[in-house]
């Protein structure tokens, strides 16, 4: 567990040579099992949030304070940097800088910002819109002014590769990169191709998402590397991973009215108990 702030931490995973591998827990418990893992960088997105605390999708219908509150949770049970989806700021500028202050106060080392109309819907869905450049400048500005802690990472995501082709996408990249974000993502270009433009015609370290059945291609985190990315993100997989498990086991249950078959594919209870911090005897 590092002793600097989590902000200064993830500064450190930013000016360390190689590629962030991360992860993006929907949980609290799932962040606790990716720390004790070694991932060294965590994302709390919307779809994760969405899904795990209310059984919704990802189409901006939680709130700051319901985002808020998730971040202060999973910050709380980790000693890893967190990076919190801010969606568009949750409205105007003045709402912008709300944001900032209260994803500070919940702990989070950093936030994403993006260019989506309120309210925005996930980044691998269609019928995306995205406003006018010179507005997500505004509330770029607003949020880099609202930093309290100057280490407080600032994600500048543009979605218009969908809505204004490649090119538009990265003309914004680097107009919000010249304003000051401390990261770029260009959320779902459509090749490798693309993903090699991105990471060679934007000079800011970048993010890369890789989204299992999304519109962008998986490449490895290497291959991300060697194209220039600096982070790389499974936003959802660890959603999808439990629904798989889950299902496996409610199945189990009703053909086999039993689940110890799955114990091989499960965590014991002696290694829950010490993942949580419980180091009370077992009953007799």
């Amino acid at each position: 567990m590092s002793s600097f702030p989590k902000t200064k931490q993830l500064h450190e995973h930013l000016l360390t040579p190689g590629i962030i591998r991360s992860l993006a827990p929907h949980d609290a418990f799932t962040a606790k099992v990716m720390e004790q893992a070694g991932i060294p960088l965590l994302f709390l997105g919307g779809f994760g949030t969405s899904a795990s605390a209310f059984g919704l999708p990802d189409l901006g219908l939680l709130g700051l304070a319901e985002v808020a509150e998730a971040a202060r949770r999973m910050t709380a049970a980790v000693s890893v940097p967190v990076i919190v989806d801010g969606d568009t700021g949750y409205g105007a500028i003045p709402n912008v800088i709300r944001t900032v202050r209260e994803f500070e106060r919940a702990g989070a080392a950093g936030m994403l910002l993006e260019d989506q109309v309120f309210p925005k819907r996930c980044g691998h869905f269609a019928g995306k819109q995205v406003i006018p450049i010179e507005e997500m400048i505004d509330k770029l500005r607003a949020a880099l002014d609202a930093r309290q802690d100057s280490d407080f990472v600032v994600i500048a995501r543009t979605d218009a590769r969908a809505v204004e082709g490649l090119d538009a996408a990265i003309d914004r990249a680097n107009r919000y990169a010249e304003v000051g974000a401390d990261v770029i993502f260009v959320e779902a270009p459509q090749s490798r191709d693309e993903l090699a433009r991105v990471a060679r015609e934007i000079p800011k370290p970048q993010l890369a998402n890789m989204l299992v059945g999304g519109v962008t291609p998986i490449l490895s985190a290497s291959e991300l590397e060697e194209l220039g990315f600096k982070i790389v993100v499974s936003p959802v997989e660890s959603l999808a991973v439990t629904a798989f498990a889950v299902r496996r086991l409610a199945d189990a249950m009703l053909s086999d009215g039993r689940v110890d078959g799955l114990s091989e594919q499960m965590w014991s209870f002696a290694q829950l108990k010490q993942l949580l911090g419980v180091n009370l005897p077992a009953v007799k």
